[in-house]
């Protein structure tokens, strides 16, 4: 039996999902299931755990967390924070929706689980708890890491997610400038505004 044609236009190198978000229903994929290394896009889920801990009241958008000096350490694109500052969750937030900030990922990590790698473990776990049987995460920023893989299944699911389960923090993600110190910071997608985009996430390699 013969692809259909919109699949077979699509290069195997790629994948892609339509899915809506009210049913689950997948109205299009291409290699959905096929492991792809996430890249930034691993800071939805970083971000995901931070809601879960808003919305359990553990700390609240005005909580000033710590920058240690591995935080400061990590690689551009990053706010540029020195060891040693603290910074709101809202900014937190802010920061890694707008620019990706990879400081503020790991600041993220170690403030909630008190290293990188224990809140990689809670992201992997979270991850299964919502059916994303083929995700695995070794850190919170989608710096490279070949152990660090998932699908665009399990993404539009936790994009799914995300929307269902804290629709109070979702309006982050349609956050087109943010403001700190002496600078502010454009959006990375160039597709907020249109008509339909809610955001969420970019990422590359």
């Amino acid at each position: 039996m013969a692809a259909p044609a919109e699949a077979a236009s699509v290069p195997r190198k790629f994948a892609g999902i339509v899915m809506d978000a009210k049913t689950g229903k997948v109205l299009y994929e291409s290699s959905a299931d096929a492991a792809r290394y996430p890249a930034s896009v691993t800071k939805v889920m970083t971000l995901y755990v931070l809601f879960q801990e808003l919305h359990a009241g553990n700390i609240s958008l005005k909580t000033k967390f710590s920058v240690s000096k591995y935080a400061a350490s990590a690689s551009p694109t990053k706010l540029g924070l020195k060891a040693g500052s603290t910074i709101t969750v809202e900014n937190v937030i802010k920061a890694i929706v707008t620019i990706s900030a990879n400081d503020m990922a790991r600041v993220i990590a170690e403030n909630i689980s008190g290293s990188e790698s224990a809140f990689a473990k809670r992201m992997t776990a979270t991850a299964r708890a919502l059916g994303m049987s083929n995700t695995t995460y070794r850190n919170a920023s989608g710096l490279p890491d070949k152990g660090q893989v998932t699908t665009v299944r399990d993404q539009a699911l936790l994009g799914m997610a995300v929307y269902e389960h804290f629709p109070e923090y979702y309006g982050y993600f349609q956050t087109k400038s943010f403001s700190y110190g002496k600078r502010t910071y454009g959006n990375h997608n160039r597709l907020l505004g249109s008509n339909g985009v809610d955001g969420i996430k970019t990422g590359y390699t």
